[in-house]
């Protein structure tokens, strides 16, 4: 089973829920090009990066007192896979988010210097929830909805909107779970 990034919900609204997510690692990829080129461009070193394309932070503490490199080290897969637009034209960032039982000392180094890891802080997110394809359009028209359900709650956004996949590209298009998520001011 997937773990899935935890989250607790603090209240609900008219087309959204309003959630508190702690402080979380990730493994991203920074990619120039359209929306689903860039997820599927960045999908492959992330996935080598889990699959132990890595090295070890963690030790083998072996009699008497000798340390070494525990090597590489596979990664459990989570959900969800994020992809959120970058600080520049046509450039995406797509994240895996790791396992609740690394923390910033124990995750694994990236091999490929393309996968960076870094710590998310906590954070407060409207999330929009939905179900079909992964394409620009539906996203977009789901960002928009949010970005209006939002300001007409009264909050006001405190960053860029994320998209979440949930699920594998093999499962039907009408069973995915798909979320908007944008992070509230506080």
């Amino acid at each position: 089973m997937t773990e899935r990034q935890p989250y607790r919900v603090v209240t609900r609204h008219p087309g959204f829920e309003l959630r508190r997510y702690p402080p979380h690692l990730v493994a991203e990829v920074r990619v120039q090009g359209d929306f689903a080129k860039a997820s599927n461009e960045a999908f492959r070193p992330l996935a080598r990066y889990i699959g132990g394309a890595n090295r070890s932070r963690r030790k083998n503490a072996t009699a008497p007192v000798v340390q070494k490199s525990a090597g590489a080290e596979k990664i459990a897969m989570t959900a969800p896979v994020v992809q959120e637009e970058g600080d520049t034209p046509g450039c995406w960032l797509v994240r895996f988010v790791m396992p609740a039982s690394f923390t910033a000392a124990t995750l694994p180094e990236p091999e490929d210097p393309r996968v960076a890891t870094r710590e998310i802080p906590a954070q407060l997110v409207a999330a929009m929830r939905f179900s079909g394809r992964w394409t620009m359009k539906a996203f977009e028209e789901r960002a928009t909805a949010l970005g209006r359900a939002v300001a007409d709650a009264g909050f006001q956004p405190g960053g860029a909107v994320r998209y979440a996949r949930f699920d594998p590209p093999w499962k039907p298009w009408f069973l995915r779970r798909n979320e908007v998520l944008l992070p509230i001011a506080e």
